[in-house]
């Protein structure tokens, strides 16, 4: 069954691909990068972060060399920061070992910091025309469709079992555009959230869910585990100009990442201005701000929030918080955008 969807999702992919900026473009960096960053990001977000990175760092030597503080700051809104950490390792790794260009073998792209079997593959097969399959989750819902398969995609070894499978009927003269036609078909026909374009696919006529109208039942995947949820009080603390942030441990959750000040919590107002004076600084007004929430992978904040003038932020003796103008905050720190709901008001005019 796999190899009769070969001929028609090549011919479907040639005269219905869309144009993105990585795409066609012969080279292996550029599809790296794209690659990380579409990592649970949509396509459409992606363009103006990878064209604005790309013409920052245009190589992977460029890369290597990246100041950590610019380096967060081409990556913020895009989240999972320790991706372009790995990235920038494994871009010091091929500066030094490779002469600044990714290896043209599957397994040592495989041995790069943050490089798994999947961008691997969509490396090894796009850019160097190596026959390895790039199972994601737009081809694992696929795949699972067409052959009607009710194994847990989450499982290691159905991914596993599915490369194997993907790799006997791939074609050798067109593995990368094999692939990509995979991943296109599971981003704009073979969709994840709402119904799928079943009329517009080009392999439907042998696909067993299509058939057996059991599309929508599949692919079968276990529940993940209920996330845990934090109540947390976060201030945005200015003096008129300047903003308070604080840079955060170099472990854990946002490692290293600078944020808007915040407690464990939902504080009242009373509570939240002793807080501030506990900074030796001096309130004038305090502002509630809107309850936002942001969903991490394991953890959920829920947060509540103030905004707070201060008469000076001169009076600050302490280490832990940096102040920070409108022009700064906007091209040197790196705000991750679980404080979005607030960071806004960093950039607001005085009034």
């Amino acid at each position: 069954m796999l190899n009769e969807i070969v001929n028609p999702l090549l011919t479907w992919y040639r005269e219905n691909k869309r144009t993105l900026p990585w795409r066609d473009r012969d080279n292996a960096y550029y599809t790296w990068v794209s690659e990380i960053m579409l990592q649970q990001t949509r396509v459409e977000a992606v363009k103006p972060y990878f064209e604005r990175f790309i013409s920052e760092l245009p190589d992977i030597p460029a890369l290597a060399a990246c100041p950590e503080k610019k380096l967060m700051k081409l990556w913020e809104g895009l989240g999972y920061y320790n991706r372009v950490r790995n990235m920038q390792q494994a871009a010091i790794t091929v500066t030094e070992e490779y002469h600044g260009k990714l290896p043209e073998s599957f397994e040592a792209l495989l041995s790069l910091k943050g490089i798994g079997s999947y961008t691997a593959g969509a490396i090894a097969s796009i850019a160097y025309g190596i026959p390895v399959p790039a199972v994601d989750g737009n081809v694992l819902r696929v795949i699972s469709r067409i052959t009607e398969s009710r194994e847990d995609i989450m499982k290691q070894s159905v991914r596993k079992k599915m490369e194997k499978n993907l790799l006997a009927v791939m074609p050798k003269d067109r593995p990368g555009d094999f692939n990509q036609a995979l991943m296109e078909l599971g981003a704009v026909i073979c969709v994840p959230n709402g119904p799928a374009r079943c009329e517009n696919c080009p392999v439907s006529h042998l696909c067993l869910a299509f058939r057996n109208g059991t599309v929508q039942e599949l692919p079968v995947k276990a529940p993940k585990k209920e996330r845990k949820i934090e109540e947390r009080t976060v201030f945005v603390i200015q003096d008129g100009e300047r903003t308070a942030i604080s840079k955060r441990p170099a472990r854990g959750l946002l490692a290293g990442l600078y944020e808007l000040p915040n407690v464990q919590g939902h504080l009242g107002p009373e509570e939240a201005l002793e807080i501030v004076k506990g900074l030796h600084l001096e309130p004038l007004r305090i502002e509630p701000l809107e309850p936002a929430k942001h969903i991490f992978s394991h953890i959920e904040w829920r947060m509540t929030a103030y905004r707070i003038r201060v008469s000076s932020l001169e009076k600050y003796h302490g280490r832990k918080l940096i102040f920070v103008d409108k022009k700064q905050s906007e091209k040197q720190y790196a705000i991750p955008s679980a404080f979005g709901a607030y960071v806004r008001y960093m950039k607001e005019e005085k009034k």
